[in-house]
């Protein structure tokens, strides 16, 4: 009967497994999220202290009226949104047509370029941040947002770049030709016949460069001076620093919740696409 619907079906050993295995990832994911949760509504001195049954459960949302009415919270989310958001739209934008360009046209020196995009993933931003620093100074982009979206979305490119052509390669020439032949040019094919098959690359590009901007730190730190420009990651630093250089646990807590809402629910809007993208660009070479 197997071998007819030409559909093996897995032993009782193997579905015992697949489930236990799946459990467990649901703890190693899920136990830290619900850890740093219960911590944020817990005082600093308790977060602190050793655990003791009579306080540990002592939950308050003092941490959260704090944060948002000591600090300049809400302008660094909006900073961090317009950031991490114009990132994530320049970069697929970008991606989007250079993976295009890579798949479908044929140029003399295309392996050579796409080969050395894909070596760019290998050298760590921080290892060119000062000539990235001298080149946004020189262009009077330093302490500017718009400089941060450029630096976030030329970092996050050789990703997306490499997805979008996998993508793209993935799809039949077919269509193309079907195409050229009702006389449609490369924009054309591109947005009219192609691009309901590579949303899924465009959104797995997308969310990358959108989580990527939302949680870098340095950079942020060294493009920007200004505290009214300071992106959240930037912020918390500063909040969580009390008296004597003491850290407020319990503040620091709330911020980390605070920077997770997005992150969990763009990635749980997009977790679909997100998985078809990366699995293309796992399979194509």
């Amino acid at each position: 009967m197997a071998a007819i619907s030409g559909v093996e079906r897995d032993t009782p050993t193997k579905q015992v497994l697949y489930a236990v295995g799946g459990i467990l990832t649901l703890i190693i994911i899920v136990v830290p999220l619900l850890w740093a949760l219960l911590r944020s509504m817990q005082p600093s001195d308790v977060i602190s202290a050793p655990p003791d049954p009579n306080t540990f459960f002592d939950l308050t949302f003092s941490n959260f009226a704090k944060l948002f009415s000591e600090s300049n919270l809400g302008r660094s989310v909006l900073n961090s949104l317009i950031v991490s958001l114009g990132a994530a739209v320049l970069c697929s934008a970008l991606a989007l047509f250079a993976g295009y360009g890579f798949a479908k046209f044929r140029f003399r020196i295309s392996p050579v370029l796409f080969a050395a995009i894909l070596l760019s993933m290998m050298v760590p931003f921080q290892a060119i941040l000062t000539p990235l620093y001298l080149q946004l100074n020189a262009m009077g982009l330093t302490n500017n947002l718009l400089g941060l979206i450029l630096f976030y979305a030329t970092v996050n490119l050789p990703f997306g770049v490499f997805v979008m052509r996998n993508s793209f390669s993935g799809l039949p020439s077919e269509l193309e030709d079907s195409s050229h032949v009702d006389g449609a040019g490369p924009l054309r094919t591109l947005f009219s016949v192609l691009w309901p098959l590579v949303v899924p690359g465009v959104a797995t590009t997308a969310l990358y460069a959108f989580l990527v901007s939302w949680t870098e730190f340095l950079g942020a730190l060294v493009f920007i001076t200004n505290p009214d420009r300071f992106t959240l990651p930037v912020n918390l630093v500063n909040l969580q620093q009390g008296a004597y250089g003491q850290v407020d646990y319990g503040l620091l807590a709330a911020g980390a919740v605070v920077a997770m809402i997005p992150c969990v629910i763009l990635y749980a809007a997009l977790q679909r696409f997100y998985v078809r993208g990366l699995a293309s660009g796992a399979v194509k070479g």
